[in-house]
C-alpha cells in the first residue's frame, strides 16, 4: 500500500473520533485534504488539523467499530518516520496547522503506544513542531507512555465510549470501565505534576448500548468535578456492517445535540446535575433545548430584572448565554436598559429571553405566551 492509500485509509478511520469543532473542508486540493478539518482549539483559536490513524488494526473486539477484529476490512499503518514527515510536508505547505493523532491496538497497547509516541517526538523534535497536537492514550497504556504523552501534546484524551461498566460490557468484552477510569484518573495526575498547561477530554458513542442522557452526564459531570475535564464529546451512534450491531437504529442528531446543550449547562452556566428534566426513561426531552424546559419547569424563578441580576441569574434566562451576560452587564454601566435590543439581544435570541425578563420593571414590548409550553406539558 502506497503513502496515498493509507493516508486515505488511515484518514478516512479517524473520523469517528471526536474533537471540537471538527468539520469536513469544503474545499479539497487532492485526497489528503479530505482529512484536514477545521477545528476549534481549548483556547478558542481556529486552526486546520490532519486527523489520522497511526494504524487501524486492532486487537480489540468492540461491537459498534469498525476496526474491529473480527471485521473483514483492509489494514494498515504508518511508520512513525512517515507519518511524521507527511505532517511536516503539511504544515511547511500551510495546509495543516495541528495533528489528531490515535490508532487501534497493533500487537498491544504499549507497543501501540510507542508508535505513536515516536511519531509525535520526530514532530516536536526533529521537525520543531510547536503547535496543537491531540494524542489519545490508548486503553492499556502504561504509566510511562502517559507520562510521555503529557509531555508531548497539548490534549490528551482516554475515550471511555460508555459512562459505567453495564453499558461498556455491552459494547466490549475487551474493555472494563474500571480500567478505563483508572487511565483516565493517571492520565489527569500526570498532567497535573508535569508543570505545563495540557487539557483532557473524553469520548462517547451515543445509543449504542442502551444507555440514558441522564447514565451519560452523570458520568461527564462526575469527570469535570473530580478531574477537571476540559470536555466531553458525544458521538451518534451509526451502525456499520458486518458488526454484531450492525441492526440496531442509528442515534438521532437531534439528541447528540441536546446533550451538547446540557452538557454546556453543566460546564459553563452553573447548573447542577439534578436541575436538568429527564423524562421517564432518564432521557432529556426533545420538544425543547434543557435550558428553555428548566425555565418553563420553575416560574418561580421568573421573571428576572435584566437591570439587577448577577451574572450567574442572567445565564439561567433562556436566550441569554455566558458571553450576553457580560455584554449585558457592561451595558448597564451605561444606563438603564429599557429593551431587548438596549440589552443586545435581538432577533430569536430576543424571542426566547422575552417571557422571562423585566426590562427597569417593565414587560418587553413584545411578550409570547409565557407558560404555554409548560401548561401543555
Amino acid at each position: 500500500m502506497d503513502l496515498w492509500q493509507k493516508v486515505d485509509l488511515l484518514g478516512g478511520a479517524a473520523q469517528w473520533d471526536t474533537e471540537r469543532g471538527c468539520s469536513k473542508s469544503g474545499r479539497q486540493r487532492d485526497a489528503l485534504d479530505r482529512w484536514i478539518y477545521p477545528a476549534i482549539r481549548p483556547d478558542g483559536q481556529r486552526i486546520r488539523m490532519l486527523k489520522v490513524l497511526q494504524s487501524n488494526v486492532c486487537e480489540n473486539n468492540c461491537a459498534y467499530c469498525a476496526f474491529r477484529r473480527d471485521r473483514d476490512v483492509p489494514r494498515s499503518a504508518f511508520r512513525p518516520d512517515e507519518l511524521a514527515a507527511l505532517f511536516d510536508g503539511l504544515v511547511r505547505q500551510r495546509r495543516a496547522e495541528g495533528l489528531f493523532l490515535s490508532s487501534g491496538i497493533c500487537d498491544n497497547p504499549v507497543r501501540s503506544a510507542e508508535r505513536m509516541l515516536a511519531t509525535v517526538e520526530l514532530v516536536r523534535k526533529r521537525y520543531g513542531f510547536g503547535g496543537y497536537i491531540h494524542l489519545k492514550v490508548l486503553p492499556g497504556s502504561d504509566l510511562g507512555s502517559i507520562e510521555q504523552s503529557v509531555r508531548l501534546a497539548t490534549r490528551v484524551s482516554v475515550n471511555l465510549e460508555a459512562p459505567n461498566q453495564e453499558r461498556i460490557h455491552a459494547l466490549s468484552h475487551d474493555k472494563s470501565f474500571d480500567d478505563l477510569m483508572r487511565c483516565l484518573v493517571a492520565t489527569d495526575q500526570a498532567r497535573r505534576q508535569a508543570g505545563r498547561q495540557v487539557s483532557m477530554s473524553t469520548q462517547f458513542v451515543v445509543g449504542a448500548s442502551g444507555e440514558s442522557d441522564q447514565e451519560l452526564l452523570q458520568t461527564s459531570d462526575q469527570l469535570y468535578r473530580d478531574l477537571n475535564l476540559a470536555r466531553a464529546y458525544y458521538s451518534s451512534f451509526q451502525p456499520i456492517v458486518h458488526t454484531p450491531l450492525e441492526g440496531r437504529e442509528a442515534s438521532p442528531p437531534l439528541r447528540e445535540h441536546r446533550l451538547y446543550q446540557a452538557d454546556f449547562l453543566l460546564r459553563q452556566y452553573g447548573f447542577g446535575l439534578k436541575e436538568l428534566v429527564f423524562d421517564a426513561a432518564g432521557n432529556l426531552l426533545k420538544e425543547g433545548d434543557p435550558k428553555q424546559v428548566w425555565a418553563q419547569s420553575h416560574p418561580e424563578f421568573f421573571p428576572i430584572e435584566i437591570n439587577r441580576a448577577e451574572t450567574r441569574e442572567l445565564v439561567r434566562i433562556p436566550g441569554i448565554g455566558p458571553k450576553s451576560a457580560a455584554k449585558i452587564v457592561a451595558r448597564r454601566r451605561q444606563g438603564r436598559l429599557c429593551s431587548l435590543d438596549h440589552a443586545g439581544l435581538r432577533g430569536d435570541l430576543a424571542r426566547r429571553a422575552a417571557p422571562f425578563v423585566l426590562l427597569d420593571g417593565r414587560r418587553p414590548t413584545y411578550q409570547p405566551e409565557l407558560w404555554q409550553a409548560a401548561l401543555a406539558s
